[in-house]
């Protein structure tokens, strides 16, 4: 990460296979990586996340990338569905999972790796969001994750 500035000693203690550290060109991560012997790897333009909102009356956007607007600007269009989907080394590594608290309906289930989350047809806005990284095939996060219950299994529902 960018915003690191110290790394202890002992956080890779134990990792016996530890051979590349990744991160941004010019962070502490890779002055770290250098001073002890790893290979560093700059992942600017590596990791990529991509995602689509479902706009009021307007339907499913195009896919946005890393950090670009997706919905719309001072058009009052209330956003209903989300897709969020990683690539690259990343979608090697993880599954993304997330879900929407819809207007009316409350936390819907989860979605993963691009699917929708949300409604579509009914009017209804997001007004939450919650995103997990997990580990590649891992079980998707509890119905009751961080404290908050999906009182909907759906992770999308349309008309």
């Amino acid at each position: 990460m960018e915003s690191v500035t110290k790394i202890e000693n002992s956080a890779f203690w134990g990792c016996v296979n530890l051979k590349t550290i990744r991160g941004y060109a010019g962070s502490y991560a890779e002055s770290y990586a250098k001073e002890y012997g790893y290979i560093f790897e700059d992942v600017e333009g590596k990791i990529t996340t991509s995602y689509r909102t479902h706009v009021q009356s307007f339907g499913w956007q195009n896919p946005v990338t890393n950090g670009a607007m997706s919905g719309t600007s001072g058009e009052a269009k209330r956003l209903e569905a989300i897709q969020i989907k990683l690539y690259g080394e990343m979608a090697n590594r993880f599954d993304v999972y997330y879900r929407v608290h819809a207007q009316s309906y409350g936390w819907l289930g989860w979605a993963k790796n691009g699917e929708e989350a949300g409604t579509a047809g009914y009017a209804k806005r997001l007004e939450g969001i919650q995103i997990v990284l997990v580990p590649k095939g891992s079980a998707a996060p509890a119905n009751n994750y961080k404290n908050i219950q999906s009182v909907n299994t759906k992770a999308y529902i349309k008309k």
